[in-house]
């Protein structure tokens, strides 16, 4: 699995894991328990994660819906 996006912010990673379940992509969310460890600020960001296969065809999506990846 490669990483596609890293936020702090749970609505980007839930509106890219929609887009990218529209296409047809397999997407997972990692480091979402995090909250427990931070105390809920947001400090510690999400990763999006997506196979190898798929990395290239995710990028596209994200930057078709300008998504900022931060790269």
């Amino acid at each position: 699995m490669k990483e596609l996006l890293r936020s702090t912010d749970p609505t980007i990673i839930a509106f890219a894991s929609a887009l990218l379940q529209g296409e047809d992509i397999a997407c997972f969310s990692m480091d979402v328990n995090m909250s427990i460890l931070e105390g809920g600020i947001g400090i510690f960001p999400r990763r999006l994660m997506v196979r190898d296969d798929d990395f290239d065809a995710a990028l596209r999506v994200m930057r078709d819906n300008e998504i900022d990846l931060g790269r």
